[in-house]
């Protein structure tokens, strides 16, 4: 039984040995310490914000004692791909991601927190005070962030879909130079969405160059992720090379099952990449099934301008034609009764369409499905946030066993599930699905394994020091989960269910959850990229 002391406790005091003060002393727990190094029986001890002792001595005085008899102790988690910048603000705690031993959220997937507005308007907000507002707000989690590719192209462009002039391109190199001089980890693009898509590889490898000078990485949503993903793969592997950047696949995958097969292909693509020495890698989530707007099955031609611009584009008798041929294309590989509809913003057409598929509807309103998907955007005047039934099980566990792949959420960070909405589960699960579906039940892959894939190869992966590994001197992110509990509870029809597991998490020495319960504290830190300057 776990026992917590808040006054001293001599704990196992060697005659031979002066007893050492700390500040938590975790004992008796089974140590992974990100490596990926087999787990063994010990003690870590945490002393103001970073981790004093891993190792098996046992001669501590300590304020706080934790008996993890029979539980893992692990560095924290890293989300490689979090939406959480928006709900952490609204509330802290992030506790989808905590009760799943998340540390670090990363942002950045094509946009990033900042920089936004402009300094005619006297609203600017450049990408460094994005992230102190959110520290200073108060977050459990730490936070860390890419610039986005298409926040630079806004920035500078606006939505236009043109090539950067050069006095346009050097100004979006100055925006990267201060950005990653700020804390940027790099660059972050996401190639299947308007703008993003409307910058070509030369512009992303211009951008990367600088993000390079300065340490910093290249991460994408690649440009297709379906029957041109080979393609996409190979733009990818040009601007890490060009750009003579570490670069990184967001969330891996091969979309709609006549393209399921090219999963192989994609893999010994990168593979061959990193045997040449190119530093490539990946991030997953660990469902067979998507979420995005119906943005993803609507070409981005049609989006020029903004969502207005596109939407009112969308009514034009003469578009619509060419938009439902388009449209039609999609859906031949990825059918309407896999689309699921979970996101509105009109309430009477969330009451109405909410967790019904693109095919009932279709049905209900009597149209078919690409004149359907069309109205409903219209009506809606969103992008209406989906779920997409596009993978295989088979792909998932084929991914999980990839050395160079570690993990994600692809989600908002969420806390009050007493609130009316609905998400992907992946929100809720992604992490201790690892743990407990594919390592404790499925034995993919072992506990070292997967914590060194959660924990300290992201961390590598972000150019982070001294975090991600339970190590003398390193900050005290950990986590003490029950490994023959930890599991997954949110589904595709009930997604707001937290993981169960995960006891005790620390975040830079500060206990944010105790007994699977939020202690009310948020000693988040903003994570800086290995450019940042602090005269800046």
């Amino acid at each position: 039984m776990k026992k917590i002391f808040l006054v001293l406790v001599l704990f196992s005091l060697s005659c031979d040995n002066d007893p050492i003060n700390v500040d938590v002393l975790i004992f008796g727990g089974t140590i992974h310490d990100g490596t990926g190094m087999k787990g063994y029986i010990g003690n870590v001890t945490i002393k103001d914000d970073t981790i004093f002792y891993v190792g098996k001595k046992k001669n501590f005085i300590a304020n706080q004692t934790i008996d993890a008899s029979g539980k893992v102790v692990s560095p924290g988690f890293i989300n490689m791909l979090s939406w959480g910048y928006n709900t952490l603000m609204q509330d802290g705690r992030s506790l989808s991601d905590l009760k799943q031993g998340v540390t670090l959220e990363v942002f950045g997937e094509g946009t990033s927190p900042g920089p936004r507005g402009s300094i005619r308007n006297n609203n600017y907000v450049s990408f460094g005070e994005a992230m102190e507002r959110l520290e200073s707000n108060g977050v459990s989690t730490n936070i860390a962030s890419y610039l986005g590719a298409a926040t630079v192209r806004i920035q500078e462009i606006g939505y236009a879909n043109r090539k950067a002039s050069s006095s346009e391109m050097e100004s979006m190199r100055n925006i990267v130079k201060l950005a990653m001089m700020q804390g940027a980890i790099g660059i972050g693009s996401s190639l299947i969405y308007a703008p993003g898509d409307y910058a070509d590889t030369d512009e992303l490898v211009e951008l990367s160059k600088i993000a390079s000078s300065y340490g910093g990485r290249y991460i994408s949503h690649m440009r297709n992720e379906d029957f041109r993903v080979l393609e996409a793969v190979d733009e990818l592997l040009e601007i890490a090379e060009r750009a003579n950047i570490p670069a990184e696949i967001y969330h891996l995958k091969s979309s709609r099952k006549p393209n399921w097969h090219l999963l192989d292909s994609v893999i010994n693509k990168v593979e061959n990449a990193r045997n040449k020495g190119l530093k490539i890698t990946a991030d997953m989530y660990t469902y067979p099934a998507s979420s995005t707007g119906l943005t993803g099955v609507i070409p981005t031609w049609v989006q020029e301008g903004g969502r207005q611009a596109w939407i009112n584009r969308m009514k034009k008798p003469e578009i619509r034609e060419r938009l439902f041929e388009d449209i039609r294309k999609e859906l031949s590989e990825q059918p309407p009764e896999d689309i699921l509809m979970v996101g509105f913003n009109k309430q009477s057409m969330s009451n109405k369409y909410r967790g019904m598929t693109i095919a009932d509807a279709a049905k209900l309103r009597g149209e078919s499905p690409e004149e359907a998907i069309v109205n409903l955007i219209i009506e809606d005047g969103s992008r209406i946030q989906c779920i997409y039934f596009s993978m295989s099980e088979e792909n998932v566990r084929k991914k999980i066993m990839l050395p160079w792949v570690s993990f994600d959420s692809d989600a908002g960070s969420y806390s009050d599930i007493s609130k009316d909405f609905i998400t992907h589960p992946r929100a809720f699960g992604s992490f201790a699905r690892v743990l407990g579906k594919y390592v404790r039940d499925e034995e993919l892959i072992t506990m070292e394994e997967a914590i060194r894939r959660l924990s300290g190869f992201p961390a590598d992966n972000l150019g982070i020091k001294n975090r991600g590994y339970l190590k003398p001197g390193y900050y005290a992110d950990v986590v003490v989960f029950d490994p023959e509990i930890i599991e997954d509870k949110a589904t595709f029809e009930k997604p707001l269910q937290f993981a169960v597991g995960v006891e005790e998490v620390f975040v830079n020495g500060v206990q944010v959850l105790s007994e699977s319960e939020h202690t009310g504290n948020f000693p988040g830190r903003y994570i800086k990229g290995p450019g940042y300057s602090p005269s800046d």
